[in-house]
């Protein structure tokens, strides 16, 4: 989750994120999980939905904040 980002980015700060959870997308941010707009997949997913989510991460230029 966001603690292990912090952590990583640190080492990689272009480093690219994508969450996954089977709660909706409003209540991961509404909690304060995340900010609006943190790239996010919500489960249950399909694989060609994965494959579209994930490649829309790796074309975005990496935000300045993912948490």
């Amino acid at each position: 989750g966001p603690p292990l980002f912090d952590r990583l980015a640190k080492a990689q700060p272009d480093l690219r994120v994508l969450y996954m959870s089977g709660y909706a997308d409003e209540a991961v941010v509404r909690h304060g999980v995340l900010v609006e707009g943190t790239p996010f997949l919500q489960k249950p997913f399909t694989p060609p939905a994965l494959a579209r989510k994930v490649r829309d991460v790796l074309d975005a230029p990496p935000p300045a904040s993912h948490v």
